[in-house]
């Protein structure tokens, strides 16, 4: 689950290095750094102060969309291939344990992989000849041997799982050098950041994909499948989040190396991490496809969390205690639609609290709410008891009635975002979702800190497909294809 910067703005000189920051990371995560943004793009709210370590704050303005500067890429297939050859950028947590699953789908070869620390290069290469491919090419010559990567001519996709502020880089990197590119959330941390990547992947006709694991777990997708299906009614509302109890992890240096993820409490207010939540609610209310977001309002808590775990935990010659954190404990945003729909999307990952992305639906027939999972749909259920979701196993995804036991972590559902997309690449089709959702996914990481810095003032989200939401097409709810 997911990160970059453009050139000119990729070290800060208050902040950590940008070794720390950018290869130390491993698990999935989404960051954010607000930036003043060029004429006409869209921007957020200024919170009329600054924070140390952090990047200047956006100027308020319009989000109307800028031109275009190439043709859509909605409904662009794949160009169909008999192998998809990949390329890995980020060996750490989440980079080293995904390989095994491009490793595990038919059709697909790891070609060449990067990360600075050569012994993280070395496990991952070890992993390709033990499943019996040709040894791929390495690239551990520093923090920019990406580039060299991305510059093969034997390359169809490149991934990338680094740490938050280098997400953009190496997805402009990887476009410009014709390479479709899928990373770890967010796809990037400022708006204009997001429309340079919409222009580019535009231009270059190379998609550009958030790879959102949650978009496909077996709940979600089954949720999906039966909203589409009119089981929920008309859909009123919906809730996703990430909630998940990462104090341990982030004071833990062999963990969140740096430490990149913490250091992000110092920084910003907003939602750090929205794409889990929000992009399976996106799907259920066809965001981009039929509806679309306009506006999110963002409050957040007293940041209090960290602060008293490191005083309970680490001694008081720990480098931690150089830290100030600002980051809301718990953040809450209301999004709504352009049908006046409402998403609540949140995020705490600095209290006590069982693992939650909430992923609820609700509609005129009923609701689904997960964790646990529970369902109330007339005419099924009654007398405001909670009906059972087991039952509705009918309306699983073609993709988890033909893996029912899929390998890989996050119960399967990594496995399923792999599959499909090299699918998607084998046999020429259009990918479950692109550019346009993934800025879209993204953009709550900038706009939640500009609304809690404005006092919960709506910020206006833009319409990254020029009008073209309005056109119902498929998304996730895919048909199984011919082989």
């Amino acid at each position: 689950m997911n990160e970059a910067h453009p050139q000119n703005h990729d070290h800060d000189e208050t902040g950590p290095s940008r070794r720390s920051v950018l290869w130390t990371a491993g698990a999935a995560g989404a960051g954010l750094g607000l930036g003043a943004l060029p004429a006409g793009r869209a921007a957020a709210a200024t919170p009329g102060e600054s924070v140390p370590g952090a990047p200047a704050a956006a100027t308020a303005g319009t989000a109307a969309a800028p031109a275009a500067r190439g043709r859509t890429m909605i409904g662009v297939p794949f160009e169909r291939r008999s192998t998809v050859r990949v390329g890995i950028i980020g060996l750490g947590n989440r980079g080293g344990s995904m390989i095994d699953l491009f490793l595990a789908v038919p059709g697909v070869r790891v070609v060449a992989l990067c990360d600075p620390v050569k012994e993280k290069t070395e496990r991952a290469a070890k992993k390709v000849t033990d499943a019996g491919q040709p040894a791929p090419a390495v690239y551990t010559k520093g923090d920019h041997d990406y580039e060299n990567l991305c510059k093969r001519g034997d390359l169809d996709f490149v991934y990338a799982a680094t740490p938050w502020d280098r997400h953009f880089e190496m997805a402009r990197t990887a476009l410009r050098n014709g390479k479709h590119f899928g990373v770890e959330c967010p796809l990037a941390l400022r708006l204009d950041q997001l429309w340079e990547l919409v222009d580019l992947s535009e231009r270059t006709r190379r998609h550009c994909m958030q790879l959102e694991n949650c978009c496909y777990g077996r709940n979600e997708m089954r949720v999906l499948r039966m909203a589409h299906a009119g089981l929920f009614g008309e859909l009123l509302h919906g809730a996703g989040a990430y909630i998940h109890d990462l104090r341990g992890l982030m004071f833990d240096p062999a963990y969140y190396e740096g430490p990149w993820r913490r250091l992000w409490h110092t920084r910003l207010r907003g939602d750090l991490y929205p794409t889990h939540g929000f992009g399976p609610v996106a799907n259920y209310m066809d965001v981009n496809r039929g509806d679309r977001v306009v506006r999110i309002s963002s409050v957040g808590t007293p940041a209090l969390g960290l602060a008293e775990y490191r005083k309970e935990h680490k001694p008081a010659n720990d480098p931690s205690w150089k830290e100030s954190y600002i980051e809301s404990d718990r953040t809450i945003s209301l999004v709504q639609t352009a049908k006046g729909r409402v998403i609540r999307l949140e995020h705490d990952v600095s209290t006590p609290h069982p693992y939650s992305r909430i992923n609820s639906l609700g509609g005129t027939k009923g609701l689904f709410e997960d964790y646990p999972e529970r369902i109330y749909l007339e005419p099924d259920q009654h007398d405001d008891e909670w009906g059972d979701f087991a039952k509705y196993a009918e309306w699983d995804h073609w993709l988890w009635k033909e893996h029912a036991n899929p390998p890989g972590g996050h119960g399967g559902m990594d496995y399923m975002m792999v599959f499909r997309l090299m699918q998607c690449m084998r046999l020429g089709l259009v990918p479950d979702f692109d550019i346009y959702d993934a800025a879209t996914w993204s953009a709550p990481v900038p706009l939640s800190d500009a609304s809690i810095k404005a006092k919960g003032a709506p910020q206006e989200i833009p319409d990254f497909t020029r009008g073209l939401w309005k056109k119902a097409r498929t998304g996730v709810d895919s048909e199984k294809p011919a082989e």
